[in-house]
């Protein structure tokens, strides 16, 4: 692990912020490279005056979309065809796609924002959302939230526990609990506006 971290600490210092670019836009892809391996050494570099924490975060986010966008469209052009065809061989049936798709015009909007703050998930949410042909302006717009919360929070981890890998460790288990609770919260608050709004249509209606 130390070799590894002392590896992508070198590169991204060896290419600049052109470096967070690119290797945030591999962890959004399908590729899945840790982002915590990314932004906490970034965030480390910050606090060491070789980069500036407000440029770090945006190229993070930037990244993030980049990655995601590129997912989004294969989806688009590839995903459908490929699920209609070989899609039963893993049980994904055509109706199954009806109901991702229908899901996605729904609660698009949350699902991609939640999404990008779930490990292993924010790597492959902007597939459903590519495949349901998800508005393009709010894909991008909640990939940038989640992904921005995400990315400041590593980032303030690597510029001020970067050199204690015990604490750095220790608080990034904390904060990552702490975010599966928020979105536990969230969805919770979101299912109940949900049923309450259809409640209230349906009081409309007769």
């Amino acid at each position: 692990m130390h070799v590894i971290i002392d590896w992508i600490v070198q590169t991204v210092g060896a290419l600049g912020y052109l470096g967070i670019f690119f290797m945030m836009l591999i962890e959004s892809s399908i590729f899945p490279l840790p982002s915590e391996v990314v932004m906490i050494p970034a965030g480390y570099l910050c606090a060491k005056g070789e980069m500036t924490l407000w440029i770090v975060i945006l190229l993070g986010i930037l990244g993030s979309i980049a990655g995601a966008l590129i997912n989004y469209f294969l989806a688009v052009k590839l995903g459908r065809k490929l699920i209609l065809k070989y899609g039963h061989y893993v049980f994904f049936t055509p109706e199954t796609l009806e109901k991702v798709e229908l899901f996605f015009k729904t609660h698009g909007s949350f699902s991609t924002f939640t999404g990008r703050l779930i490990p292993v998930i924010r790597h492959y949410i902007s597939l459903p959302a590519g495949l349901a042909r998800m508005n393009l302006g709010l894909f991008c717009f909640y990939t940038g939230f989640g992904a921005g919360i995400w990315v400041s929070i590593l980032t303030f981890l690597g510029y001020f526990f970067g050199q204690n890998e015990a604490l750095l460790n220790e608080h990034l288990h904390t904060i990552t609990i702490a975010v599966v609770i928020f979105i536990v919260i969230t969805a919770v608050i979101y299912i109940w506006l949900h049923k309450r709004k259809a409640r209230k249509h349906r009081l409309k209606k007769l």
